[in-house]
């Protein structure tokens, strides 16, 4: 998922995004798989090039880093169309099975720019601990993330400057800043990091990925993606089908979605998650809204919104930065991605409702991976960078201002800030590489793609779309809000998905997980 000023899919760590209609020829492939995964025959790695050999044979080199995990770091080619070329590293992460191993199950948090390593670092509540026995649990940055040939363009007072830009311009003067932030942040990166740019594209971190199969020594890759970790496993399975052996695709996005219409999708999803927040919270004695409907409430939040848009609201972390509109904006939606934090929104807008932004700004802070020292992790710039070279955006800033219209129709609190966010797109140094199409991944084995029906991030109509898509897609779907749905709280599609991983035995598409009460 994007942050605000970011551009691509949606996932825990980011808001703006790319990030279906279920066909009836896809229902017989969905009732498959049963049986146990280790007496089942593994799917037939297809033997790499001679030129990528001496990558698939490496080995790896474990170390001890704390809490039971081992670290390590793999050797890649920068283009894959000259392996013999530049080489990176990938960062890795391993926590060993506990029990009667499987194989490896490797892991990606989203964004794109989502630390996979950090993301591992959770494991333990992240994933089943049926999971966990059967699996060594991989996380890995991918290339341009983390600390994997990460992708830095900004200082964090440049960054804090971007973000503070108006992404619901309402002035010539705010459009020309709004374009002038943008070519600031695209050139930037190009000046700092333009090796890398051409390299960081989601079709590149796949066939890392596939090097990582054959390191780790599995003939088929398991794998659990989350939001954008679902783009990056659809494009896997698309160039390596039969190397496929079990992918969780949980928070889908549809990569046959053009960008800024999937801009467009994603701020309604926005609503629809801010709308279930709020009949939730008229249930609660602490709800800050004086209204008791939505229409009411929704008014008292563009009050807000137009409020700080004006005069900032006040900052209690005196770093002093201004709490404007972008800033407020950005801390509203953070909590609605899991609804175990609508309490705190229910109280951190009750403080801005009385001019008080520091709970807003501190939420704000976490999307964007921000350090209470003012720094930043590289998610915001490699989010930008893999999106940019992901897919084809306008290059005119009226594709996008005609954009946010009919974005504000469907999303009127959030439509500008999702569909501004992907501009810096428009002037970026690299062209793209990819395009917006329909994956199909023809012969892999049964792939489970998740959707969560009130998802803010990765709307259910997505989860519908991929799974329609790939050839052998089995659709989950979940009754929840929230931003994906694995471990969240349902047991439902933790079972299912717990049994898909270790036994292979696929649900029948469609299945939908009742709501939790």
């Amino acid at each position: 998922m994007k942050i605000v000023r970011s551009a691509g899919p949606a996932g825990p760590s980011a808001l703006s995004g790319r990030v279906r209609r279920v066909a009836a020829a896809f229902l017989a492939l969905a009732l498959v798989a049963t049986g146990c995964a280790d007496e089942q025959e593994k799917p037939r790695a297809e033997a790499p090039t001679p030129a990528l050999q001496p990558f698939y044979s490496q080995t790896l080199d474990w170390k001890d880093c704390g809490d039971g995990f081992q670290c390590s770091r793999a050797e890649v080619p920068l283009d894959y169309s000259a392996p013999s070329g530049e080489k990176i590293g990938i960062s890795l992460i391993r926590l060993p099975a506990t029990g009667k191993r499987i194989g490896s199950l490797l892991i990606n948090p989203g964004g794109p720019g989502g630390s996979g390593v950090e993301y591992a670092r959770a494991a333990r509540s992240v994933l089943s601990e049926k999971v966990r026995s059967r699996f060594d649990v991989i996380g890995f940055d991918p290339r341009g993330v983390g600390e994997s040939s990460p992708v830095r363009c900004m200082s964090g007072g440049d960054l804090d400057a971007y973000v503070s830009l108006d992404a619901s311009p309402d002035t010539p003067a705010e459009v020309k800043a709004l374009e002038d932030g943008s070519k600031a942040f695209a050139t930037a990166c190009g000046a700092k990091a333009g090796r890398l740019l051409p390299f960081v594209g989601t079709a590149d971190a796949a066939r890392d990925m596939d090097v990582l199969r054959g390191v780790l020594g599995d003939s088929g890759l398991s794998y659990l993606g989350k939001s954008y970790g679902t783009y990056l496993g659809a494009v896997y399975a698309d160039l390596f089908p039969k190397k496929v052996r079990a992918l969780v695709l949980d928070g889908a996005v549809d990569p046959s979605v053009p960008a800024l219409k999937s801009n467009e999708t994603q701020a309604k999803g926005f609503e629809v998650a801010m709308t279930a927040f709020l009949q939730d919270c008229f249930e609660d004695g602490a709800c800050p809204f004086s209204s008791r409907t939505v229409e009411g409430a929704m008014k008292e939040l563009s009050d807000l919104l137009a409020r700080a848009d004006e005069h900032p609201l006040k900052n209690g972390l005196g770093d002093g930065r201004e709490i404007n509109e972008s800033w407020t904006v950005l801390g509203v939606v953070t909590p609605l991605y899991n609804r175990d934090s609508w309490p705190a929104l229910r109280e951190a807008l009750g403080h801005a409702f009385n001019g008080d932004g520091t709970d807003l700004l501190r939420m704000a802070d976490l999307m964007l991976d921000r350090k209470s020292d003012g720094s930043y992790s590289n998610q915001t710039e490699s989010n930008m960078a893999i999106n940019c070279v992901d897919h084809p955006y306008p290059k005119d800033a009226a594709a996008y201002a005609e954009g946010a219209v009919e974005a504000r129709k469907v999303a009127p609190h959030f439509g500008n800030f999702v569909m501004w966010g992907s501009l810096p797109c428009a002037y970026w140094p690299v062209a793209p590489k990819g395009t917006d199409k329909k994956l199909t991944a023809a012969g892999a084995p049964p792939i489970v793609v998740v959707g969560t029906s009130r998802d803010p991030a990765t709307p259910y109509e997505w989860a519908e779309g991929l799974a329609s898509q790939l050839s052998s897609g089995v659709l989950l779907g979940f009754d929840g809000d929230g931003h994906t749905a694995y471990r969240t709280g349902s047991e439902c599609v933790d079972k299912v998905v717990d049994d898909y991983l270790i036994s292979l035995k696929a649900p029948k598409h469609g299945t939908m997980c009742p709501k939790i009460t």
